[in-house]
């Protein structure tokens, strides 16, 4: 069964990431800004069911949650820091407005023919504390992850990309992993499932920024057509 787990995370991992240069190579900047939105809404439902992966307890959404990631560093390296910093607050507007969705939800009283609610709660039921764990995190991580991609872009010239993107990278999902572990999981899991849960939180992201380096330039050798098309596009609409 984890044998299984660890393959498929990985073919998952593959999956998101080749789907995410395809959103920007079809959509340019739009495509990304859409990929953070729905990572981030996805990332925090599929955060409430744990597997067994590399012998540890882990939780779901570490692959989508690492997207986010990769879509801002690309915003960075293409577009700069406003872009970044926009796509990183239509992350956080959306999964306010998701919360308050579900949560309004619930409070609807089921039909008897309903078979829906109980799964509803047990789901979301722990979204606002999730929530309120996601976005102090996901704030600090991404504004700390767009600050030192560029401290590291300055320093470097513009150049060693990987560097950049890894150099960054790797603090903020330290940052988001300590923050979020600790306001979402301490006191709904045992200490030891705790610190389980946050060390393979922190370890699959690493894994998912080490993946994501090679993308990122695959995103990079065509960032030059797609600037080109939306200029031209711009100009259409305009």
């Amino acid at each position: 069964m984890e044998i299984f787990n660890i393959w498929f995370w990985f073919l998952f991992l593959i999956i998101d990431l080749t789907l995410a240069v395809f959103m920007y190579r079809l959509w340019g900047k739009k495509g990304l800004y859409v990929l953070i939105t729905a990572s981030i809404i996805a990332a925090n439902i599929q955060v409430v069911k744990t597997v067994q992966l590399f012998g540890l307890v882990a939780t779901l959404g570490n692959v989508l949650y690492g997207s986010i990631f990769f879509a801002t560093d690309v915003l960075s390296e293409v577009y700069g820091r406003k872009s970044a910093r926009r796509g990183v607050w239509l992350g956080f507007s959306a999964l306010i407005l998701m919360a308050i969705w579900m949560q309004l939800a619930l409070i609807f009283i089921p039909d008897a023919s309903d078979f829906a609610q109980d799964s509803m709660v047990t789901i979301f039921g722990l979204m606002p504390r999730i929530v309120a764990g996601s976005l102090i995190a996901y704030l600090l991580s991404q504004h700390h992850d767009i600050f030192a991609f560029h401290y590291w872009k300055d320093r470097t010239g513009g150049k060693y990309l990987w560097l950049r993107n890894c150099a960054s990278t790797t603090i903020s999902q330290a940052i988001d992993s300590v923050v979020f572990c600790s306001i979402a999981f301490i006191g709904v899991f045992d200490w030891p499932v705790f610190f389980e849960i946050l060390l393979t939180t922190y370890f699959l992201k690493f894994i998912v920024m080490l993946v994501d380096t090679p993308f990122i330039y695959w995103a990079k050798r065509f960032s030059n057509t797609v600037l080109a098309h939306e200029q031209q596009e711009s100009l259409v609409e305009g």
